[in-house]
């Protein structure tokens, strides 16, 4: 499968302090940054609450970085403000975002595919100067979904704690980096256990819920809300302590499915 996301966009960060300058701001480790390697990171609040993520590849002269469209602007402003003297610049490229997986049109990866660094199973991503392939959008979200990936909708800009959605366990964390921008919420969170609700795959039972619906347990009691979905799947913030029991929302009935690379506490029950 090859699908274009029209969706997404790229920013082109330039300049000799690039690497430097990024490796302050954002989650993972810029310096792994390198032609036929890519990074997923975040760009978190400084009171280290979610605004975008990101991935991010490296070129001869510049990296780039592949986000939602509706995020492009809000990360150029907020990254700008701590330019101050680094020898950088951001503007937006004219690159077209795809990802691919198996099975490819031609058996094997697009040339210029770099692989998703989530998960094996994610498959690549590819940016090209043009769209490419024919795949429909749905076919990534039939994909992505039940591996547990999540977009930026799936988050709650501002609210949303890294360690609740995966980007830990996914590798968009580097611990042993030094300061960045939101780093000490995020390590606090994870060396406490402060962790309380977690971003899971879920089955639906029922008509697919639209995002923001309230999850409910069986008492009635809000635990979670749905994200997004496709079909009789979709992804939800739930409580750490409602995985063990039962779920509905808007009339449907929701049963997790949590992806094998998916850390919870021991004391977490046993979705039925």
């Amino acid at each position: 499968m090859l699908v274009h996301l029209p969706d997404r966009a790229v920013l082109a960060v330039s300049g000799e302090d690039r690497t430097a300058y990024l490796q302050g701001l954002v989650s993972a480790d810029a310096t792994r940054a390198a032609p036929g390697r890519c990074l997923w990171s975040a760009l978190l609040t400084p009171q280290g609450k979610y605004l975008a993520d990101f991935f991010i590849h490296a070129t001869a002269d510049a990296l780039l970085l592949d986000l939602a469209a509706e995020q492009a602007e809000l990360v150029r402003t907020r990254l700008l403000r701590f330019r101050l003297r680094s020898r950088v610049a951001i503007e937006p490229a004219a690159l077209a975002v795809h990802v691919a997986w198996p099975p490819y049109p031609t058996g094997t990866a697009p040339p210029g595919c770099v692989p998703d660094p989530r998960l094996p199973e994610a498959g690549f991503r590819l940016l090209a100067p043009a769209p490419r392939g024919t795949d429909p959008v749905v076919a990534w979200e039939r994909h992505r979904i039940p591996l547990g990936l999540p977009e930026p909708r799936d988050h709650e800009p501002e609210k949303t704690v890294l360690l609740e959605a995966g980007f830990d366990e996914l590798g968009a964390i580097a611990w042993d980096k030094g300061c960045w921008m939101g780093q000490e919420l995020t390590a606090r969170t994870r060396y406490r256990g402060l962790v309380k609700r977690r971003l899971v795959p879920v089955e639906i039972a029922g008509t697919l819920p639209p995002p923001g619906t309230p999850v409910l347990d069986g008492a009635g009691n809000e635990v979670g809300t749905v994200r997004s979905g496709i079909d009789q799947v979709a992804l939800a913030t739930l409580r750490l302590d409602a995985l063990g029991g039962k779920l509905a929302a808007a009339g449907a009935t929701l049963t997790p499915r949590l992806p094998a690379w998916m850390k919870l506490p021991e004391d977490v029950g046993t979705p039925a």
